[in-house]
């Protein structure tokens, strides 16, 4: 039987067997429910306890992501008891800091609050990964496990999800969207992979249903550059781009004789979007010569405050201050550290 309209139909199943349920999270077979089952089979529970199965009776619009079979997936591995134990240590130590006779500061502590705390140490492994010492990263991982324990806490206190849930969820995600490794799609290129990946999330995850939005799914709150990035990217793929690197060199060009013009008016609403647009479209520069442009900007910071820094020392070396030096004196120490670096 062919989709009605040329379309892909879905069945993704999830099994259980804590309750011996099965839940359909999403059907669109558009037939009545007893041909669906039809189209069905279930496999056995794996060693673990649960096994994720996902279905779909053809492959997806323009390209086969999907299994034509039922497939089930592989005996996951043995839990590392070790790290069973010290989550559960984790978990204990949080619920210890959250009961009413705990910390009065962690009782008080919203969801509002975690994502200020998310961010900080996000950042803050970032740096210790960038500086390359394995002790940095472990100490930092660890702060960050336990911002995002600490908000599944909230939740689980508030009868929303737990931190199993958490878990689950993911887990099942990643098994569907990686269906050349769980499954029997065939991929050539890295390329496909990803095509593979969005198209799993529209036609199978249905993400942004009802909005149809292309750019919807790229969080606001990420940093401007690599938002910027992401959206240039996503627009792309429907052909909205340049074609060629000097197409978007010239871009810049304009863009910057339009940021000219708007310093002769004096409006710095003005200079602002012009200064935004030459940003934006320098950004679509980094994508065309496969740099990432948060990670450029953030090596250059790197550098400045690097050799900027050699220059204070060197200075407190004579005797000096920032203050107090010239500015030919911090330009040759500014170049003495160039040098340095080569």
């Amino acid at each position: 039987m062919q989709p009605q309209n040329g379309k892909a139909k879905h069945v993704f199943i999830t099994e259980w067997s804590e309750t011996h349920q099965i839940l359909f999270c999403l059907v669109k077979m558009n037939l009545p429910l007893y041909k669906a089952r039809h189209y069905i089979s279930m496999g056995q529970n794996d060693d673990l306890g649960h096994r994720c199965v996902w279905y779909t009776y053809r492959t997806s619009i323009h390209r086969k992501i999907v299994c034509k079979r039922t497939q089930k997936y592989p005996h996951m591995r043995k839990k590392n008891s070790q790290a069973v134990t010290s989550l559960k240590r984790l978990l204990e130590i949080i619920e210890k800091l959250r009961a009413p006779d705990g910390c009065l500061w962690d009782r008080k502590q919203k969801k509002e609050d975690i994502a200020t705390y998310l961010l900080e140490e996000t950042y803050e492994l970032v740096d210790a990964i960038d500086s390359g010492s394995p002790n940095a990263q472990k100490e930092e991982m660890g702060d960050l496990l336990f911002q995002i324990l600490f908000l599944s806490r909230i939740s689980e206190e508030a009868h929303e999800f737990n931190i199993a849930d958490v878990m689950e969820y993911v887990a099942e995600k990643m098994i569907r969207r990686h269906p050349h490794v769980f499954g029997d799609a065939k991929v050539k290129n890295i390329e496909e992979i990803k095509a593979n990946w969005d198209d799993i999330k529209k036609h199978l995850e249905n993400r942004n249903a009802g909005t149809g939005g292309l750019l919807d799914g790229i969080p606001r709150s990420l940093p401007s550059l690599l938002r910027a990035q992401k959206v240039a990217e996503k627009a792309s793929h429907v052909g909205f781009d340049w074609a060629r690197t000097e197409e978007v060199l010239d871009k810049i060009e304009e863009e910057f004789h339009e940021f000219k013009a708007s310093l002769k008016s004096s409006n710095i609403h003005y200079i602002r979007e012009e200064i935004g647009d030459l940003l934006f479209t320098l950004v679509n520069l980094c994508r065309f010569v496969d740099v990432n442009a948060e990670e450029a900007l953030k090596a250059s910071v790197g550098k400045f405050t690097e050799r900027f820094s050699y220059i204070e020392k060197k200075l407190i070396e004579e005797g000096k201050d920032l203050a107090g030096a010239t500015l030919k004196e911090m330009d040759d120490l500014w170049n003495e550290a160039k040098l340095k670096e080569r």
